[in-house]
């Protein structure tokens, strides 16, 4: 029994570091649809970007995983959606991106 923990957390050792990568390789490939899907031209993060919608510079912070995919997909207010445009590794990769937003 004493040995479960032991493997437990070896295991996460090993994973963890994948894990990360993984994450930051997703989180850098949203940045690129950020970029290239027209996104930067109504939102600014940090001193970059357009006006029209709001600064997303801090929306990590402020918006679930959930709502923020909603709101790409279905838009709102003056956003239009996104659902039928990007493919599915896009959206995950844009949301982890803009998930990751701190403000920071």
């Amino acid at each position: 029994m004493k040995l479960a923990p032991a493997l437990l957390a070896v295991f996460l050792l090993v994973v963890s570091p994948v894990s990360r990568a993984s994450s930051r390789s997703k989180r850098t490939h949203g940045e690129q649809v950020f970029n290239t899907s027209g996104c930067r031209q109504c939102h600014t993060i940090g001193n970059s970007g357009g006006t029209r919608g709001p600064n997303l510079s801090a929306i990590g912070k402020t918006l679930t995983v959930a709502a923020i995919r909603k709101q790409i997909v279905y838009g709102g207010k003056s956003m239009p959606p996104f659902g039928t445009i990007l493919d599915k590794s896009d959206l995950d990769a844009l949301v982890a991106y803009l998930r990751s937003l701190d403000g920071k």
